[in-house]
């Protein structure tokens, strides 16, 4: 019995020594921890406005809001899971900075990923404008926006993109940095809720919700009445997301109080 163990041991450990050892893990370097997640950035936000624009510019009257809602909605979702492991998938100022202050990001990212986001912002809306027709680009002020045209507007306006900001970037909060509520479906969720939200509020604020897709549009076609709302709101909207995250509804390591 002691040969036979002997010997098999012997047989096992050749089998083991016959198996290759998996290569070591390669840390990522500059250009992976830097350069690439920003230029994700500036790829994913470019897309992101261009074909949202396009669907504003190219509206079909019949169709009403439920055009432009699909397509911003299904752009976000496929751009988000697409990008995600390269960049976190952004593609939004007040989402980054809520992401940052919810522990989901450092802070020497933030400034690089706001100015790639604005740049595809502006290299989306060149690119609407490039494909689009002229007539087309003119009637929809290359799909800036243009519905508020009195300041008796500004308050349901404001509101509605805090509102509307803050309940998207409480679903990227929860399914993406959250550790108790991470989703693998968050790429849906986060399409479904820009879907909602441009159908509920498309009509009072024009459901901007992301400074990038309001800047390109305005410089393309230097429209920059009432442009701050589209700043202010969703910047707001943002922060108060963050709050709740951190202060309510964050698990015990995201959550500053009431552990």
């Amino acid at each position: 019995m002691g040969v036979e163990k002997m010997e098999l041991d012997e047989g096992h450990s050749t089998l083991m020594s016959g198996t290759k050892k998996p290569p070591p893990v390669r840390p990522p370097n500059t250009f992976e921890r830097i350069i690439q997640p920003c230029l994700a950035e500036v790829v994913g936000t470019m897309f992101f406005v261009f074909i949202g624009c396009v669907s504003v510019i190219e509206n079909v009257e019949s169709a009403g809001r439920v055009q432009p809602a699909l397509v911003h909605g299904l752009a976000v979702a496929v751009m988000v899971a697409c990008m995600d492991q390269i960049s976190g998938s952004h593609f939004n100022p007040p989402f980054t900075i809520a992401i940052y202050l919810c522990g989901g990001m450092k802070l020497f990212m933030v400034v690089p990923y706001l100015i790639s986001q604005l740049l595809g912002g502006v290299l989306g809306a060149a690119m609407s404008k490039m494909m689009t027709s002229k007539e087309n680009y003119a009637n929809a002020t290359g799909a800036a926006f243009t519905i508020l045209h009195t300041e008796d507007q500004l308050a349901g306006a404001i509101f509605g993109e805090i509102a509307m900001t803050c309940l998207v970037t409480m679903v990227v909060l929860l399914g993406a940095v959250n550790a108790k509520s991470k989703s693998p479906m968050v790429p849906f969720l986060v399409g479904c809720t820009v879907i909602i939200n441009i159908l509920a509020g498309g009509d009072v604020s024009g459901t901007c919700l992301n400074p990038a897709r309001a800047l390109g549009p305005a410089v393309m076609a230097n429209y920059w009445t009432y442009h701050w709302v589209y700043w202010a709101g969703p910047i707001t909207g943002g922060l108060l997301a963050a709050g709740l995250v951190r202060l309510v509804l964050g698990d015990e390591k995201t959550r500053v109080i009431m552990k």
